[in-house]
């Protein structure tokens, strides 16, 4: 990539944000459209949103390695672009392009996953962690892309990294759906089933974004975007509904299976029904975790932080949950929660480990092109 190339990439990262804020929304009210109607055919709008997001991805990223792969057959290429199958571009590029290609690959096994086995509501199944997977590639090479494009301290390389690390965020979150069934199907320890997961996944999002934006309460920041994302998809998903008005199929496929995912999840929106946590304190349960962890800085203590950040979830959520009818008489004993505590805060050292591990893999790549486009402009003021 060279000094001129910098537009098409920059242009390429907002692209993919875009895109993904799009899929993002779209993805929400899928899950909703899943949860109380069912599913019609690919085609149901919350899959156009979706999926149009991810076009416009695939389109951008590949159409950039198809330019850089041609201009490097007339002239070498960049000194910070890879070659892979052939296609030239940046480490960040080549993420966010392959991660995009999974996404796409997800949705044909997808479509088949379902004609062959019917509706389900779990994040859980083979082509739904495919296409979740791929997602995240392309969001971490989307971060990569902006530190690649932005300078230090830029307000364009901030807003980015923030946008991007929300969407990671979102994303990760997304796959502690099922958690929930989890702890409805067993209790005990299990109980804190989402917690204890939340302790695990959510540091592979909170630990670079923390690295990547050089501020001590980064992950606080990017939580509460991810919170202000997931609200617009919820009123979208609504307005969606009121236009639309689908006719629900759910009722048919409980009566077929009443053992079902399905059947789990509408009797323990059935039992929770008049029960309704307030707003407010849905937002803070997040937040207050990201505080914590923020306070303790994951930058410097990244395992201390993610620690503490997993005894938080198991406390704000598993005190939430013990209030929900449809839980109650599954709320654990002292000895089950302790345990519940102590394995969290494994958890979290665990996935502290994982966040280091894709924060120095970010921040290593980010500094090559950074000491590489210094390299460059000195070259051509000279």
């Amino acid at each position: 990539m060279s000094v001129s190339d910098r537009p098409l990439y920059r242009a390429t990262a907002w692209v993919l944000v875009g895109g993904k804020l799009l899929g993002a929304w779209g993805l929400t009210w899928d899950i909703q459209w899943h949860l109380q109607i069912g599913r019609d055919s690919f085609w149901i709008p919350p899959h156009l949103m979706m999926y149009g997001g991810v076009t416009a991805g695939l389109i951008v990223t590949f159409a950039l390695l198809a330019l850089e792969t041609a201009r490097a057959r007339r002239r070498p290429p960049g000194p910070d672009t890879i070659r892979v199958l052939g296609l030239v571009g940046t480490r960040g590029l080549h993420l966010a392009a392959w991660g995009v290609a999974l996404v796409i690959l997800a949705a044909p096994i997808d479509d088949l996953w379902h004609r062959l086995f019917g509706l389900d509501v779990t994040l859980w199944s083979p082509p739904h962690l495919l296409g979740l997977l791929g997602s995240g590639v392309n969001t971490l090479g989307t971060l990569l892309i902006v530190t690649e494009v932005y300078e230090r301290r830029r307000r364009a390389r901030l807003a980015g990294l923030v946008l991007g690390g929300a969407l990671l965020y979102i994303g990760v979150r997304v796959v502690l759906e099922p958690a929930w069934l989890v702890a409805w199907t067993h209790g005990g320890v299990l109980f804190h089933a989402f917690a204890l997961l939340g302790a695990l996944l959510l540091p592979l999002a909170l630990v670079p974004a923390g690295r990547l934006l050089e501020r001590r309460w980064a992950p606080l920041v990017v939580v509460a975007v991810a919170l202000a994302i997931s609200v617009i998809g919820e009123q979208i998903a609504q307005v969606g509904f009121a236009v639309i008005q689908p006719l629900s199929v759910i009722g048919q496929a409980i009566q077929n299976d009443p053992t079902s995912t399905i059947a789990q999840a509408a009797a323990i929106r059935a039992k929770s029904r008049g029960v309704v946590t307030p707003f407010w304190l849905r937002l803070l349960f997040p937040l207050t975790a990201a505080a914590v962890m923020s306070a303790a800085d994951v930058r410097r203590r990244p395992t201390l932080a993610c620690a503490a950040y997993g005894i938080v979830l198991v406390a704000v959520y598993g005190w939430s949950t013990s209030r929900s009818p449809a839980f109650a008489a599954l709320v654990p004993t002292a000895v089950d929660t302790a345990i519940a505590l102590a394995i969290a805060a494994v958890a979290g050292g665990l996935g502290a480990v994982g966040g280091r591990y894709l924060a120095d893999a970010l921040a290593s790549t980010a500094s090559s092109a950074v000491v590489v486009e210094d390299r460059m402009v000195t070259a051509v003021t000279r």
